[in-house]
């Protein structure tokens, strides 16, 4: 299925409090405290801004990683202390204009009416610039954090979600675009012809509404999705107009850009309603060698039995008895029909890596691709998925925070706008407009 002739790719930028590698929080230029420091996050975001990324986004848990000893997560920042991001979010709307917040709220452990208020909230704060992740939590820790005893199952929490984001969006047309009068004269506050109950009777749900907010400035605030299993693609088919996605080759995000646009027709949707957007660590610097000495440098503070770890965690299997140089075991795991683990998979047994080959390979992008080297060198291989089909765009994940932000933003999306691969300036006031989106019409219309 080909992309539609946009001439522009679209660019996110994912913050991950000290950066992507595994010993992001190590390197002297780190912010160690990232995860718990808003002037770190308002300067990232007033960066990205500036480099003109269509939107940041975070992702979520809501669980402290377990299944892990405290010796080895106590050597990693990436599972641990991370403010909740819609707030987050709300704070950096006050010091941004342009730029999309995006976050992750899981439709395992929520409520639809919590989401759908979050959300709207946030799209009226930013003034119509809000996206929300939808995810199905791979953690199964979060369940002992929500009064259950055990995750839900893979085809349960897609079922699940599905019905989820139904009613959200349901939700989010509780009120007609110009429900409210404020009419002081006539003393007229809206209009009540123009409220909406939802009355959803659903197998997982059931939701009265209507919600206690006004209909979002965009409509909907944009629906991005993660998942690359069957059921991820059939969902992200369904309802995703963003899509996150962990391809290692030009060639396997070719398939799955094609598989996943070419399902959107039985849903009465066409593809260019979807954006597809690999995430891919840069590093990259004005010459092959600095980029290759900024790379190096991190790889060296890796500390064995967490890139171990970071492995086993991308699996979902539990690698702590295998010997750090042998392959990765022949297991069954929980994880063994998704996407990142068949990717991981497939890439050690086809060129007979061991594990610390594997998390050497994937230290600084978990599990996504990874790129070194000169801007000119990266912008080539980004043009090369873009006008081939494979992606509408990628989403960036700096390797450590803030010094990776700035350097890339510094070098490598001038030579993306060089090339006129992305635009120079912000097209509209809206998400939805910076990524040619259109806004969505109210099912009472």
């Amino acid at each position: 299925m080909a992309r539609t002739d946009r001439e522009t790719m679209n660019l996110g930028v994912f913050f991950k409090n000290t950066g992507h590698h595994i010993a992001a929080w190590r390197h002297p230029d780190a912010q160690a405290d990232a995860g718990i420091n808003i002037q770190h996050y308002a300067e990232c975001a007033v960066t990205s801004e500036q480099a003109g990324f269509d939107f940041l986004f975070f992702a979520d848990s809501a669980a402290v990683r377990d299944k892990v000893s405290n010796d080895v997560l106590s050597r990693s920042s990436q599972y641990t202390a991370y403010f909740e991001p819609t707030t987050l979010l709300s704070a950096l709307a006050m010091v941004t204009k342009h730029i999309g917040l995006v976050a992750t709220a899981t439709t395992s452990y929520n409520e639809p009416y919590h989401v759908a208020r979050k959300y709207a909230s946030l799209d009226h704060i930013s003034g119509g610039r809000a996206g929300w992740n939808v995810v199905t939590s791979g953690n199964a820790s979060e369940a002992l954090n929500f009064g259950r005893d055990a995750h839900y199952g893979h085809g349960e929490r897609y079922h699940r979600a599905k019905e989820f984001v139904e009613v959200v969006r349901g939700l989010w047309d509780s009120w007609d675009d110009d429900a409210f009068l404020y009419d002081k004269e006539r003393g007229t506050f809206f209009d009540p012809a123009k409220l909406h109950q939802l009355d959803h009777v659903g197998q997982h749900f059931k939701v009265r509404g209507p919600l206690n907010i006004a209909r979002p400035p965009q409509g909907h605030p944009v629906i991005f999705q993660a998942g690359t299993s069957e059921d991820g693609r059939e969902l992200a088919a369904a309802t995703a107009e963003g899509v996150f996605t962990s391809e290692l080759t030009r060639e396997e995000s070719r398939a799955y850009y094609r598989d996943v646009k070419g399902r959107m027709k039985r849903y009465q949707r066409s593809p260019d309603q979807m954006r597809i957007m690999p995430g891919c660590t840069v590093f990259c610097g004005e010459t092959e060698a600095e980029a290759k000495d900024r790379y190096d440098y991190l790889q060296s503070l890796i500390d064995p039995v967490v890139g171990r770890e970071y492995i086993g965690g991308l699996l979902g299997m539990d690698l702590s008895d295998c010997p750090i140089d042998g392959p990765i075991p022949d297991r069954p795991s929980p994880r063994s029909d998704m996407g990142t683990f068949k990717n991981i998979v497939n890439m050690a047994r086809r060129e007979d890596l061991s594990i610390r080959q594997v998390y050497s390979r994937l230290a600084g992008s978990h599990g996504k691709l990874c790129l070194t080297g000169s801007a000119v060198q990266i912008a080539d291989i980004m043009q090369d998925w873009f006008e081939n089909d494979a992606c509408d765009g990628f989403i960036l994940q700096p390797s450590y925070m803030p010094g990776d932000l700035d350097h890339m933003s510094r070098v490598l999306i001038p030579e993306l706008k060089n090339r006129k691969l992305c635009r120079e300036g912000y097209d509209g006031t809206t998400l939805r407009a910076n990524l040619g989106l259109e806004r969505p019409r109210s099912r009472y219309s």
